[in-house]
């Protein structure tokens, strides 16, 4: 068998995939000598607005103080106020519970199905009290989350619904785009991400013009006019060249996430090995930021892979709820989450990839087994 090399993400061949355009338009911008807050941000958040479906985009500087911006200026705006509950996926990246403490609310976790690795809304249901406030989405691995039971909840309730769309870019739910689901909604563009930057970058979307201003002088040290501070902000802007990059990246967005698609289908069709299940809900809409595979010898197969020329990554070996950092949750019962994140291992799935790469590793993944 040919001998093979194939990286998780290969973020230099992506980036060169465009790398002529990507020269053009961080030359033209530098030329244009504005580097924050000009045309080129202006462009990106309209374009992007429209992309999703949404009113509003606010660029921000990374994925996380997009999500710590929604539930700031929720509290400034007197919708949540401190040691109110979110409800959260236990099985989320950290970025998530993050934004919720940095605000002094507090997060609850809950285990999702493991059939999707999304949110279990009757688990949710089960979750909620006097205090709860809102549930944050989050579209993990690049897969909708969205379902009519959480919009039920968030109606019967009357919960704000806040998006994590940091992993699933050009996601959809019936005709929306996720991003577009809920009262406002974080995006990442960290360079490894379907829409990536090449830097950190992110955004807001919304639909609410009282919610997408407050954002945007939170996010210029709390200033809605030059040198007059009515909050306590803080600085997170999108700066025009990582604007003018996403902007030309964007058109292709589609494509690239049909692109992985084709990848993601053929692992399902042909990953065949009993030692290996995949979780997937074939009903929701998916764009495979991440194409997760589990394995109870997972730390066995991951070296088995990588002996094979097969570069993955875990998503993630260590779940918040037991991380040094929040020790306070160390206690919660939290099955599925553990169960994930001891047995997931992620398998390249990218636009940079070929149906030949795709058969390799599906003929090493089947050829694995347990001694």
């Amino acid at each position: 068998m040919k001998k093979y090399k194939i990286p998780y993400l290969p973020l230099k061949k992506i980036t060169a995939m465009h790398r002529g355009e990507i020269h053009k338009t961080v030359s033209q911008t530098i030329d244009e000598g504005w580097y924050i807050r000009g045309k080129m941000v202006s462009k990106f958040e309209n374009n992007y607005a429209r992309y999703i479906g949404s009113a509003y985009c606010v660029g921000c500087g990374n994925g996380l103080d997009a999500l710590t911006l929604i539930f700031r200026a929720y509290k400034e705006l007197g919708r949540l106020k401190d040691d109110d509950e979110v409800i959260v996926p236990a099985n989320t990246y950290i970025a998530s519970i993050l934004s919720i403490t940095e605000n002094h609310l507090k997060p609850v976790l809950v285990d999702p199905y493991y059939s999707s690795l999304e949110l279990d809304d009757f688990l949710a249901e089960k979750a909620i009290t006097k205090k709860t406030k809102a549930i944050l989405l989050v579209h993990l691995y690049g897969r909708c989350a969205m379902s009519e039971p959480i919009a039920e909840l968030c109606k019967k309730h009357n919960l704000l619904l806040i998006e994590d769309n940091a992993q699933a870019q050009g996601c959809t739910y019936y005709d929306k785009r996720t991003g577009n689901l809920g009262d406002a909604s974080a995006h990442s563009f960290y360079p490894g991400k379907n829409l990536g930057a090449l830097g950190d970058a992110g955004a807001i979307t919304t639909n609410d013009k009282k919610l997408a201003d407050m954002i945007r002088a939170l996010g210029n040290y709390g200033s809605n006019k030059k040198y007059v501070f009515p909050f306590k902000g803080k600085n997170s802007r999108l700066d025009e060249i990582q604007a003018a990059v996403l902007n030309m990246k964007l058109k292709y967005l589609d494509k690239e996430n049909n692109y992985r698609r084709k990848i993601a289908n053929y692992y399902i069709e042909h990953i065949c090995n009993p030692n290996i299940s995949l979780s997937f809900d074939p009903i929701a809409d998916n764009v495979y930021h991440i194409f997760p595979i589990f394995c109870d010898k997972r730390d066995e197969l991951k070296k088995y892979l990588e002996e094979n020329g097969v570069e993955t990554m875990i998503h993630y070996p260590i779940p918040p709820h037991k991380q040094n950092c929040y020790k306070e949750l160390a206690n919660l019962d939290l099955p599925i989450t553990e169960q994930i994140h001891q047995t997931e291992l992620s398998i390249p799935c990218n636009q940079t990839m070929t149906t030949e790469d795709a058969k390799y590793i599906v003929n090493v993944i089947n050829r694995f087994h347990i001694g």
